[in-house]
């Protein structure tokens, strides 16, 4: 049994000193022995997907926790789906999908305006129009985006055919977080 006061103690050898003269391990030095220093490891730009569903939401407000732990500017973006092949019948629907974007933009505006109320982060807000996930792909290579963070589609289909989420963690460029 060890003395009182001394069980658990490193050895206070030179073999677990620096070696550069200053007497210090590594390890006790800002930056540790790894060379990073608490807190500017993380991710710098945490990008989240929404499109109004109830899971982009909790995606958005999962993204501005993380955001707000790691001091990271929380990049929300909206792709606003085109219907090019209903257009190329005919059918109007660039006015009506521009009236129902401009609605649904003002009310992913209003709702990230409370999280960033609630949450006090960094925010920007991108609108962007096409495909969800080329959308999604290329805001991210653009913001140079450190995460991604998306919701669950609620659509049964894409179990079968494959979500934008599913799409997203297939190409492997950022660490994909899936909210349910």
């Amino acid at each position: 049994m060890s003395e009182a006061g001394t069980e658990g103690n490193l050895d206070d050898s030179s073999e677990n000193r620096s070696g550069d003269g200053t007497g210090e391990r590594p390890e006790d030095r800002p930056g540790g022995a790894t060379g990073f220093e608490r807190g500017t490891d993380g991710p710098k730009v945490i990008l989240v997907g929404v499109d109004g569903s109830d899971t982009s939401w909790r995606a958005a407000a999962y993204a501005a926790g993380l955001a707000r732990r790691q001091g990271s500017l929380l990049a929300v973006v909206y792709v606003q789906p085109t219907l090019a092949a209903a257009a190329a019948l005919g059918a109007p629907v660039a006015g009506t999908t521009a009236e129902v974007a401009e609605e649904l933009v003002a009310e992913i505006r209003r709702a990230v305006a409370q999280l960033r109320g609630l949450f006090e982060v960094r925010w920007e807000f991108h609108t962007l129009h096409g495909d969800a996930y080329t959308g999604l792909v290329q805001a991210a290579q653009d913001l140079k985006a450190d995460a991604v963070i998306v919701g669950a589609s609620e659509q049964a289909g894409h179990r079968l055919v494959g979500s934008v989420a599913v799409r997203l963690v297939k190409a492997g460029r950022w660490p994909v977080t899936v909210v349910p």
